[in-house]
């Protein structure tokens, strides 16, 4: 048999099935190849074995030959054990950022390369194109609403080069029907949701097998205690659920968001109201920026950026400094972003790269809350 050209990163999902049966149907030489990204732990909640003869059954339908890697302690060492360091120091990450850098476009590239072939592809929602200088572009995908660009944002120019999105002009509908319509196993398959390490199980309950709990106070932002929590890393900016306060007197019978995490004192700060000015924010600070070109395109411009999936873009202006850190003013109030998370710049549909956000100067950010010892309980 032929060497592979193209190997396809496949997952067990519908949409690997899809970019497999179109590169097939296209005449590319491909195979597949399984990834085992986290070690088995013993709860019962892993999904890998599942995924993995979904994989295979793909692979037989389509008659194409099929091949394993576990990533398990390269994933520990290039994902969790950052995401586990983040959490305790109180910010929020996202771990499939660092999982398409540090393990799908590097050791499975690494792999695809050491079984022959020159490209990998996966089912992402995403596109690439040619600038009129010849770089390479990451864009949007064609469906708006499955668009992935803000997870890939720290691919650079060699990864872009050895990557293939075959579904990046296509809608899910489609991509369902495709797969229907070629009798694939995983053509009805629910799509995954979640941190892939997680899957379905509690997520609170997850992070105390790392993080032992530590109760603390819950107070509002002039510093009355409502509550008690079982640790502020459990909770991120603009979280409604688990807070368990019921009705606190002297105040409306209305939800409560979190709106701060002070973690050296171990308190978090809630407030009422899904826009409470506590968690509003107009400018960011960002660590190092990565290119997706290389550069940026100046040192002072305007663009749109997101500071989580699923939003919006918005309008903002950047700077950027000498030691390749960003500072960002939106052009309107920005809700819960979030340190540790990842703004992610774009131009139009051209996403231009990204980084971790560092802090910004929502309120209780850019001045010290009240000391809690100062402020008598409610």
């Amino acid at each position: 048999m032929a060497t592979a050209r193209t190997i396809v990163g496949m997952s067990g999902g519908v949409d690997s099935s899809v970019a497999a049966l179109r590169l097939r149907e296209s005449g590319e030489p491909i195979a597949g190849l399984f990834m085992q990204n986290w070690a088995d732990d013993g709860s019962g909640d892993c999904r890998a074995e599942d995924d993995r003869r979904d994989a295979v059954a793909v692979c037989g339908r389509l008659g194409i030959p099929i091949h394993f890697r576990d990533f398990s302690s390269e994933y520990w060492a290039g994902v969790f054990e950052h995401f586990l360091a983040e959490y305790a120091a109180g910010r929020t990450p996202n771990p499939d950022v660092l999982c398409n850098r540090e393990v799908k476009f590097k050791h499975f590239l690494d792999a695809a390369r050491d079984l022959g072939a020159q490209f990998i592809a996966t089912g992402h929602y995403a596109r690439i194109a040619l600038d009129d200088a010849g770089r390479l572009q990451l864009l949007r995908a064609a469906d708006r609403g499955k668009d992935q660009s803000y997870f890939l944002h720290q691919l650079g120019q060699a990864q872009l080069a050895a990557t293939r999105f075959p579904l990046g002009d296509m809608l899910k509908s489609d991509v369902r029907a495709l797969a229907a319509s070629a009798a694939l196993p995983t053509a009805a398959k629910k799509d995954s949701t979640g941190i892939c390490f997680i899957g379905e199980r509690d997520f609170r309950e997850f992070l105390g097998r790392y993080l032992p709990a530590r109760p603390g106070a819950i107070r509002t932002p002039d510093g009355r205690e409502i509550g008690q929590h079982p640790g502020v890393f459990y909770f991120t900016l603009g979280q409604r659920e688990g807070l368990n306060i019921g009705g606190v007197r002297g105040f409306a019978q209305a939800p409560w968001y979190v709106v701060g995490k002070d973690v050296q004192r171990n308190v978090l700060y809630v407030d009422q109201g899904i826009d409470s000015p506590w968690m509003m924010s107009t400018v960011l600070d960002t660590e190092a920026m990565h290119w997706v070109s290389g550069a940026p395109p100046a040192a002072d411009f305007e663009c749109t950026a997101q500071t989580r999936y699923r939003q919006e873009a918005q309008a903002c202006h950047v700077q950027v400094r000498d030691n390749g850190t960003l500072h960002v003013r939106f052009h309107a109030p920005q809700r819960a972003v979030t340190p540790g998370q990842s703004l992610v710049l774009y131009d139009g549909d051209v996403c231009l790269g990204g980084a971790v956000i560092a802090t910004t100067d929502a309120p209780l950010e850019s001045r010290a809350p009240p000391h809690p010892k100062d402020v008598p309980a409610a």
